[in-house]
């Protein structure tokens, strides 16, 4: 794919992205219902504005999808991936060291197993939209009511 030019703007209008990306209009609605962040709505009712760093990533969205054929969820995973990698959190840190300041009791398959249990997670939430954890308590279900005509099950001889 060639190198694109993005013009030296701090917002954009839908039409724009789509020429500088050179994708049609409904390949870029998909792609903001897939990636709810991608634009900024101007207005609650307003057009979206898309800035710099949303046509950086409408651009490599399509280089995922178009030339290394990712599909929609792969190439959300590999954003995760890269968004995580480039934020210097390691996953050592986020688990209890033990007194040599390594994480305690892990060998390298059950911090690998981890790791992708995490990310389900963290996919999972981002998903659901990420509502409070009391939200999935689960209640007690009601007792099951009787009908209120029926007998009690023996039947009568005749």
């Amino acid at each position: 794919m060639d190198a694109v030019s993005i013009p030296n703007r701090p917002a954009f209008r839908a039409q724009e992205v789509c020429e500088i990306a050179a994708v049609p209009p409904f390949v870029l609605r998909g792609w903001e219902a897939e990636f709810p962040d991608l634009g900024v709505a101007k207005t609650p009712a307003g057009p979206r504005v898309y800035r710099r760093e949303d046509v950086e990533r409408v651009l490599h969205l399509k280089r995922l999808i178009l030339v290394e054929g990712l599909t929609l969820a792969g190439a959300r995973r590999r954003l995760t991936e890269e968004a995580e990698a480039a934020s210097g959190v390691s996953d050592d840190l986020l688990l209890p060291p033990d007194v040599m300041g390594q994480p305690a009791g892990l060998d390298d398959g059950a911090r690998a197993h981890l790791t992708e249990v995490k990310r389900g997670l963290q996919w999972i939430l981002k998903t659901l939209g990420g509502p409070p954890a009391s939200e999935f308590m689960l209640a007690p279900e009601p007792a099951p009511s009787r009908a209120s005509g029926s007998k009690s099950g023996k039947t009568k001889k005749k």
